[in-house]
Formats: structure tokens, C-alpha cells, sequence
């Protein structure tokens, strides 16, 4: 056995490592190529007239976004314990590594609520898939304005074919739940642990795609992402008016897409580097200053680590748990063993 298998603090380290070598690069390749006084003294001249709407915009957007998830929760959770866990999983993305907000969320609400966990990571997985159609979506429409990116264009094909095929793989799952689970109930019959173990979970995970059984349900959850998403835009748009940069619609889908793009792959904890590096390049492909681009990048996450982190830190202490309590709880479900 190697010494990385007999360590497991190494062997957390060394799954740590491609995301922090990556938001490592991102934030040496922001300090090599950006002027810093320069970009305080875009800060320093911030408009807050412009920057109290963004908040609230944003804040709106989060309050939409938790009554998407609850109705792809199939109602089964009242909306104030779908917003506190919400926050909570932002949370605990902004502190850990590897999303675990998200094994978060589902933990929290298996603890908290009738639910088991594996219903809701389906859940979780299906709001995800419907962000990265979103920000693919955007990103295609975008794209003809910005002539320089048939790289870029071809991967954002393919992200939003991989999330259309995914929304329907999931279709087909939820329509034929039961026949899967009673098939897989006859094939396991006598084999203790799949019997009584796996296919329970696997029908949990096939139960928590229901949303797709009902048309009226999974349009209303899908409209409400997309109105999560107009009001991001208008944050966005709020917030570069703050500093005196006024955006078209097609800039602000462009910048959306490519931020959220940018962000799903491995990263530090909250996206640091990574975030603000696909922003600033968003930002200097339509022609604003690296040092403008930054400066509105470093306040956007400001806002969205605060505000989600202040929420989320109530929901927490609210269920009588600890960051660190949590985090151990989540180590114990071998998260990362």
C-alpha cells in the first residue's frame, strides 16, 4: 500500500491539489497582468447609488433560485428550510473544496427533514444541469458578437448538448422508475447487501427525479432558474453602472456564460482566482480595461461570498450545528476516502 493510501490527510491533499494548482495559476496570472493601483483606484471610485439595487437584485435572485429548488424538491420541504439550506451548501463551497456544499445540502437536509439524502442530491443535480444549460445557452447566444472565440463556441455547443441530453436521460429515468427499481429488486433478490442497501438508494436517487413526471411542475421550476438568472443579469448590469460601464444585453449574456462556465471547473474553495480571472477575460473580449473588469469581478464575488455566507452562518447555528461539525459529519459519510 502506498504511503498516500495509508495517509489520509495526504490523500485529502493530493485531491486538493489540482483545484488549488488551477486557482493558484488564475491568481498569478491576475497579479502578473494587472496594474493594482489602478484597479483601487477603480474601487475607490465606486458608485454605492448603483451598488445597493445590485445587492438587492442578487438577493432576489438567490429567494427565486430556492423556489426553483423547492419545487424540484416536489414540494416535500417548506420554502424557509430550502432557502436556509441553500445558503448553507453556498457556505460551505466557499469554505471547503470539491462543491461539498452540495454533499452539504443533501446532508442537511436528510438531517433536518424526512428526506433521504440520495433524493436530494438528485435533486441538487438537476438544478446544477439546468445552471450549466443556462450558462451554455447564454454563452451560444452571445457568441456571434464576439468573432475571436470558435474555440470557445464549440465547447459551449457541447456543454449545452451534454445538459440537454442529461435533462433528457433524467426524463427517461423518472417516467420509468418503477419498472427500473421492480427489475433491479428481481435481479438483486438474494444478495443481502445490493438487495437491502443500493437499489433503496438508487430508488431514492430515481424518486428525487420526479419532477419530471410533471410537465406544469418542471416548467414552472425551469422558469423560475431562468428569472433567478434575468435577476443575476441585472446585478451585473447594476453593478457596472457602479463604475461607470454600461453593458448591452448580449454583454451581459456573454459575461454570465463564460463566468459560470469558468467557474465549474476545479478550483480553491469559492471559485477564488478562477472566478475573477474568467470574469476579467469575459470583460476584455468586449473591450473594458483588465483593471475595470477586475474591479467589478472582486466586488461581485464580494457580494455573493457575504451575503450567502452571513445566511448561511444563521441556518447553521439556527440547526444547532457547526462549520466544523458539519465538515466532520461529511468526512464520516467518506467523502473523501
Amino acid at each position: 500500500m502506498s504511503n498516500i493510501n495509508r495517509n489520509p490527510k495526504l490523500k485529502t491533499l493530493t485531491r486538493w491539489l489540482p483545484g488549488l494548482i488551477i486557482s493558484t495559476v488564475a491568481i498569478l496570472l491576475l497579479i502578473r497582468f494587472s496594474n493594482w493601483s489602478e484597479v483601487l483606484g477603480v474601487i475607490s471610485d465606486i458608485k454605492f447609488a448603483w451598488v445597493l439595487p445590485a445587492i438587492a437584485f442578487f438577493l432576489i435572485s438567490v429567494l427565486i433560485r430556492a423556489a426553483s429548488w423547492m419545487i424540484i424538491l416536489q414540494n416535500k420541504v417548506n420554502y424557509g428550510r430550502v432557502f436556509l439550506t441553500l445558503n448553507e451548501g453556498y457556505l460551505l463551497n466557499n469554505i471547503f473544496p470539491f462543491r461539498l456544499g452540495e454533499l452539504g445540502r443533501a446532508y442537511i437536509l436528510s438531517q433536518t427533514t424526512i428526506l433521504s439524502g440520495f433524493f436530494v442530491l438528485s435533486t441538487i443535480f438537476i438544478e446544477r444541469t439546468y445552471d450549466v444549460a443556462i450558462a451554455a445557452g447564454l454563452f451560444l447566444a452571445s457568441i456571434p458578437y464576439v468573432f475571436s472565440l470558435e474555440a470557445g463556441q464549440a465547447i459551449a455547443i457541447l456543454v449545452f448538448i451534454i445538459g440537454i441530453f442529461a435533462l433528457l436521460a433524467m426524463y427517461l429515468l423518472a417516467r420509468n422508475h418503477t419498472r427500473i427499481k421492480k427489475f433491479l429488486e428481481n435481479v438483486t433478490e438474494g444478495k443481502i447487501f445490493l438487495h437491502d442497501r443500493i437499489v433503496p438508494s438508487f430508488g431514492s436517487i430515481l424518486e428525487g427525479l420526479g419532477i419530471f413526471t410533471s410537465f406544469g411542475q418542471f416548467s414552472l421550476s425551469l422558469g423560475l432558474m431562468l428569472i433567478s438568472w434575468i435577476f443575476g443579469g441585472l446585478e451585473l448590469i447594476f453593478l457596472s453602472k457602479s463604475f461607470g460601464v454600461d453593458l448591452e444585453i448580449w454583454m451581459v449574456g456573454f459575461i454570465l456564460g463564460m463566468t459560470s462556465l469558468g467557474i465549474a471547473i476545479p478550483s480553491a474553495p469559492a471559485g477564488l482566482g478562477v472566478f475573477e480571472a474568467a470574469a476579467v477575460g469575459a470583460f476584455s473580449l468586449i473591450g473594458l480595461s483588465t483593471s475595470t473588469g477586475l474591479a467589478i469581478a472582486f466586488v461581485t464575488h464580494f457580494i455573493s461570498i457575504f451575503i450567502t455566507g452571513l445566511i448561511g452562518m444563521y441556518g447553521i447555528f439556527k440547526d444547532g450545528e457547526s462549520i466544523t461539525g458539519l465538515y466532520q459529519q461529511l468526512r464520516n459519510l467518506r467523502v473523501f476516502n
